[in-house]
């Protein structure tokens, strides 16, 4: 147990009540089997099933009842100051009677000097009781317990299959031992467990699986949404110096390369014309830097009860930090961070709080925002720092143009060799990609319906009927790019 000396640094300090907050009760207990060896104290663990019992001795028959107030009886009673260890305790100090019999013992009043652990996943005190508590967060396990988890795990599985050794790709190891970062020991074991038992092999084919396992036990509450499918840069048309930019980072990122000069990279923001790749831009940064990428739904933070909404910012944003090194996307940022005066002062808490942890935040955790419409952006979000670069994404190009209908008519296995792809290009001046897809599809269609083949006079016909986002909106993607021009940096 890494906290060892924080807990016998609480014992020596005399703290009269102890809380820790972990389901990992055995190995709360087991950490305090090690205590007493430094502090050298009587050590009882009581239960509701198993009564009161005392560890450092070999007893077998409880010592009192297993009743609340009777275990406090004793406490009160033995003289030798001991520590107690309480299971799923604190919901007996509802009742006056135990709530009061546990003050006196907190405040020394014909009682021994003892400290009473109460431990729980969720301990809720009454005020009374507060003053004399102190919380003690139960440290995570770090590499070295995790590595020799996976070990184990590997062992076991050799037992009990006669003896058959588990073949270990030890980057794979590594890799897998850093995925597990973050994870309480047990949820820890369940998941190395599942990639060994599974098959007998720790290897690279298990890495996205571990992603997904603890992706699923840490967002419970579905706040973020992890996304299978990350692109790689092979599949964005354009975005040529958005691509030289992540892959100048992408080894300080992933920590294959150290540089004292360097600090890791922290995020960017990609502006832009709606359905210009800005989305495909963010799942292909998590694809060029080989890392989970996780989706925060702003939608769903928003409650109505008091301070809910910045509660659930909170688990999220920490439940990114868990899953790190990993790539964060805020779609549509715009919309979940815009303040406004008649919500009770929530979207300035929840701003408040994403720019502290933008600045703050000490684990691997790139972030990728996407925006369309910057008029609604606070400006503290923009200030110089806050991203390490805002990207601009505008409507293609001719070169892009062309790249983009390359990859999309042989992606659908259409024949364009005989296309005159220099009219296409022209024809589809101030399409957005999105929309040079759409008439592929659209084309494709018509095709199907007059049963024959796509051609280059059906598509050109397809393209001709569309009237693009630029037209449509001329005035507000115009004064956009006007916007960004002296602002932002070219995407491509």
């Amino acid at each position: 147990m890494p906290d060892l000396q924080d807990l016998a640094s609480l014992i020596r300090a005399g703290h009269p009540i102890i809380v820790i907050e972990s389901a990992e009760e055995p190995r709360i207990v087991d950490g305090f089997r090690h205590v007493i060896n430094q502090v050298w104290r009587p050590l009882f663990h009581w239960s509701l099933t198993l009564g009161l019992r005392r560890l450092d001795m070999d007893l077998d028959q409880p010592l009192a009842v297993p009743e609340a107030t009777a275990t406090l009886a004793h406490a009160k009673e033995f003289q030798q100051r001991a520590i107690y260890l309480l299971c799923d305790f604190a919901g007996y100090l509802r009742y006056p009677l135990a709530a009061r019999m546990l003050r006196e013992i907190a405040e020394r009043q014909n009682s021994a000097a003892h400290s009473m652990v109460l431990i729980g996943p969720s301990v809720e005190l009454p005020p009374e009781l507060e003053p004399h508590a102190v919380r003690l967060p139960l440290k995570l396990p770090d590499e070295s317990a995790l590595g020799k988890l996976l070990r184990d795990e590997a062992f076991l599985y050799s037992r009990e299959h006669g003896g058959k050794r588990v073949e270990i790709d030890q980057s794979a190891f590594q890799l897998i031992v850093r995925n597990l970062r973050g994870l309480k020991l047990n949820d820890a074991r369940r998941i190395a467990r599942h990639l060994v038992f599974r098959d007998g092999i720790i290897g690279q084919g298990d890495l996205p699986e571990a992603a997904r396992l603890k992706f699923e036990l840490l967002n419970r509450a579905g706040l973020l949404h992890f996304e299978y499918d990350t692109a790689a840069f092979a599949d964005v048309a354009g975005l040529d110096r958005l691509k030289r930019w992540i892959e100048q980072r992408r080894r300080i990122f992933t920590g294959e390369q150290q540089s004292p000069g360097l600090d890791p990279p922290k995020g960017v923001l990609l502006l832009g014309v709606q359905g210009c790749g800005k989305s495909l831009a963010a799942k292909a940064v998590a694809g060029s830097f080989g890392v989970p990428l996780v989706r925060l739904d702003f939608g769903a933070l928003y409650n109505k009860f008091h301070g809910e909404t910045e509660k659930n910012l909170r688990e999220a944003l920490a439940n990114a930090e868990a899953l790190s090194p990993c790539v964060l996307w805020c779609d549509e940022i715009e919309k979940g961070i815009a303040t406004s005066d008649a919500d009770d002062g929530v979207s300035r808490r929840v701003l408040g709080y994403f720019l502290t942890w933008m600045a703050e935040r000490k684990r691997p955790v790139f972030l990728v925002a996407t925006a369309n419409d910057v008029s609604r952006l606070p400006a503290e979000l923009l200030r110089k720092g806050r991203f390490d670069e805002i990207f601009f994404v505008d409507l293609p190009d001719d070169r892009v143009r062309d790249a983009l209908l390359r990859l999309h008519l042989g992606r659908r296995k259409i024949d364009w060799e005989g296309f005159a792809l220099d009219a296409l290009v022209a024809a589809t001046e101030g399409f957005s990609g999105a929309e040079i897809e759409q008439a592929i599809v659209s084309a494709l269609y018509a095709a199907h319906a007059a049963q024959g083949p796509l051609d280059e006079a059906l598509l050109l016909q397809e393209i001709r009927s569309t009237r693009p986002l630029s037209v449509l909106m001329a005035e507000q993607v115009e004064g956009l790019r006007q916007w960004a021009r002296s602002r932002t940096v070219p995407a491509d």
